[in-house]
């Protein structure tokens, strides 16, 4: 672990656990992506259910593990976890999902338009600055808000749509959406096939732990796709973030 990372996902994946009874928990992960583009599982833990305080406490326990400094955390529509993740990193951002959000939308379209809507959508989170992408949302919301009034709705309630515009264009598609925390929870769920359920938990931490750090290994060393070409940007944010604490600070 570094003291600083550029991105860090948060997402949770349910597996099946014995105790009296087999029922499926959320297992919480955490991913971050350090200044040289790097990918790190960060903390994973197995709560009942998925909420917005267990994040809380992992990311507590990351950066008493000193962890200080986010540029960015993604999420998806999880209530309450936006605020979690900037009470405990305040001078952080926040990216909520375009594939969720996508998927969310696509729920009140019906089956005849959904190639049309969708092809407009991905017109305003592809635009190429942030000015057209809010000229591109316009367009959109004037054009189905009458026909789809709940998209308008849905679109208006969430915040931090285009956060990633702030940072560089090259890493901009790995940071709106949680593309990649998903991917892990996929293969992390496709080497648990075999099983049906874990019998206990600790069965299920000691795969899961292997699991992460064959991840870190692999990953540690590599630079994920853009980040290695735009590493000075990001330093300067973090100096940016670190000046705004210094001035909070006094």
């Amino acid at each position: 672990m570094t003291s600083r990372y550029v991105v860090v996902y948060c997402d949770a994946t349910f597996l099946n656990v014995r105790r009296d009874s087999v029922a499926k928990e959320a297992l919480h992960i955490i991913i971050g992506i350090t200044p040289e583009g790097n990918k790190e599982v960060l903390d994973f833990a197995l709560y009942p259910t998925e909420s917005a305080s267990n994040y809380k406490d992992m990311l507590l326990s990351l950066r008493e593990r000193d962890m200080e400094h986010v540029l960015l955390f993604v999420t998806d529509g999880l209530s309450g976890l936006c605020e979690a993740c900037l009470e405990i990193f305040p001078d952080a951002k926040h990216q909520s999902c375009w594939s969720l959000i996508v998927r969310n939308v696509m729920k009140y379209v019906r089956s005849r338009d959904k190639k049309t809507v969708l092809n407009d959508l991905k017109r305003v989170y592809n635009a190429e600055t942030l000015e057209a992408a809010k000229n591109k949302l316009y367009d959109f919301l004037s054009k189905y808000q009458v026909i789809y009034p709940k998209i308008a709705l849905l679109l208006s309630d969430i915040t931090s749509l285009f956060t990633f515009y702030d940072f560089p264009e090259t890493i901009r598609k790995s940071i709106y959406t949680t593309n990649i925390i998903e991917n892990f929870n996929r293969n992390l769920k496709r080497g648990t096939k075999s099983k049906e359920q874990f019998p206990n938990e600790d069965s299920l931490e000691r795969y899961v732990c292997s699991y992460c750090i064959d991840y870190n290994q692999k990953f540690g060393s590599r630079a994920h796709k853009g980040f290695a070409i735009v590493q000075v940007e990001p330093n300067k944010m973090f100096g940016n973030q670190l000046l705004h604490t210094n001035t909070h600070n006094y």
